[in-house]
């Protein structure tokens, strides 16, 4: 939260521009310099990532596995541009598990789904607004990313309202009535902004912070609790996958931090499933682990 938002407001109306008027292969193509740039300008993010890789994939790294990891984050990103655009039919999709969701809307049962920051959300999104009468919501922050969402606003002003802004003083009813409309409420639980509000859990077999609220939030609302990550695969491919976390969660108030942990080492059991799966999909650049401190 305290970095700068990175990147210039032209640069990236123009490779909008380019994306939407020239483009997708010439678009990947200026993919390369833009990342071999970062790669060699954000020398923080590369060792906050090195941990990281070297736990998922279980040896030593080169600075091809960084730039590895930034080419897919720009990739996402730049799929981003087109998904928002309502080019889905560009992408060749594979979805795991969307009969888990199905089911519970078909009920009229509101959903949480419970993401991280592996792949990319706008895919799983691209499903949910192909089918007209799903209504979508992201409890998300984005007040540190001002130049992103204002650009994103520009392409698609009605995904773009389907944000609701996290810690803002309506946040939470706002999330209750789309639960109670029978919508769906994603929410990426992988990512601490304070460390007051955080459970210890072990990941990749080391000690790490999680958000403690995520759990606690989805045990007061009482609706079922699915996983979701859609894996970028390279070239046009996602696999997207959903599973069931939990038909609700029971948190006892007298055991309310113990409880809240179990529940949150279970996500983080899985997230570390998915990114041994696709470990260059995770774009956390930051020391996760605390361990540069």
């Amino acid at each position: 939260m305290r970095q700068r938002e990175r990147g210039s407001r032209l640069g990236s109306q123009f490779m909008i521009w380019v994306a939407l008027s020239v483009g997708r292969p010439f678009a990947r193509a200026l993919l390369y310099p833009i990342c071999g740039y970062y790669l060699l300008r954000l020398k923080q993010a590369g060792r906050a990532l090195g941990p990281y890789l070297t736990r998922s994939l279980g040896r030593s790294i080169s600075w091809r596995d960084l730039y590895r990891q930034y080419h897919r984050f720009a990739s996402t990103h730049l799929d981003r541009v087109y998904l928002l655009a309502g080019r889905r039919h560009q992408y060749d999709i594979e979805i795991r598990g969307l009969e888990v969701l199905k089911d519970r809307l078909t009920r009229g049962q509101g959903c949480i789904l419970l993401g991280s920051h592996l792949g990319s959300f706008e895919i799983v999104r691209a499903i949910g607004l192909a089918q007209r009468d799903l209504e979508i919501k992201v409890l998300m922050h984005q007040q540190h990313t001002p130049m992103m969402r204002d650009l994103f606003y520009h392409l698609n002003p009605a995904v773009s309202d389907s944000v609701i802004e996290a810690g803002s003083p309506n946040s939470m009813l706002q999330v209750k009535e789309c639960l109670d409309r029978g919508g769906v409420v994603g929410i990426l639980a992988d990512r601490l902004l304070k460390q007051d509000q955080s459970t210890p859990c072990m990941f990749f077999g080391k000690p790490a912070r999680f958000p403690a609220g995520t759990m606690w939030l989805a045990s007061v609302l009482q609706v079922p609790v699915i996983l979701f990550f859609g894996l970028y695969r390279g070239g046009n491919r996602y696999d997207v996958h959903f599973e069931l976390f939990a038909e609700a969660l029971a948190i006892d108030r007298r055991y309310r931090d113990q409880e809240v942990q179990q529940w949150t080492q279970r996500y983080a059991d899985r997230l570390e499933h998915y990114c041994r799966l696709a470990a260059d999909n995770w774009f956390n650049f930051y020391d996760f682990w605390e361990e540069q401190r």
